[in-house]
């Protein structure tokens, strides 16, 4: 139902540009491209290796050329398909190049869906130091397919449950209790 939810977003796009890690990409890549193909736009899916070291200007440089070279405007989208380095990278490259564009955050990991997609942060890394250089832009639609969760390993879902705890122990003591009352169903 991806197409339908970029549908009800009204935009005058010709061109929806997925970007992706190459692991996403291989993953899912595809499936989403056809996806959105249902919109009767052009659909390119661009992807960079996989991993934080990939959160930098050099890989949002490398973005911003494959934009020019296939003439993408700014009526035209990014979405972003992954996890939370994937939505930083292209939610600040949707903020910068052409001085905006507009982008949706299709998160894939658990963190992603419950953290990282939601609030308009985006950023890379400066040399060593983490999310030095970021703007403020807000997704014009966050879209999650809860299936995406089943390839996660262990570590990953575990990192998104444990924004997902903290949560209810900061502002929600009887959402808290429901999680530990239900952590093995959420679990399964």
């Amino acid at each position: 139902k991806l197409a339908d939810a970029v549908k009800k977003l009204e935009l005058s796009c010709g061109k929806i540009c997925i970007v992706a890690d190459d692991t996403v990409g291989n993953l899912y890549g595809k499936e989403v491209q056809k996806a959105l193909e249902e919109l009767d736009v052009t659909v390119d899916l661009y992807t960079f290796p996989a991993g934080e070291a990939s959160k930098n200007l050099d890989t949002v440089k490398e973005l911003y050329a494959f934009l020019i070279e296939h003439h993408y405007t700014r009526k035209d989208v990014l979405a972003a398909l992954g996890g939370g380095v994937t939505g930083d990278l292209t939610g600040y490259a949707a903020a910068t190049y052409l001085r905006g564009i507009d982008f949706i955050q299709i998160p894939t990991t658990l963190l992603a869906q419950v953290d990282s997609s939601v609030g308009g942060k985006t950023g890379v890394d400066f040399a060593q130091y983490k999310n030095m250089v970021g703007a403020f832009h807000q997704p014009r639609l966050v879209y999650m397919n809860t299936s995406t969760l089943s390839s996660l390993n262990t570590r990953l879902f575990n990192s998104g449950f444990g924004e997902i705890l903290k949560h209810g122990l900061i502002k929600d003591a009887s959402y808290f209790q429901w999680l530990k009352d239900n952590i093995e169903k959420i679990a399964a």
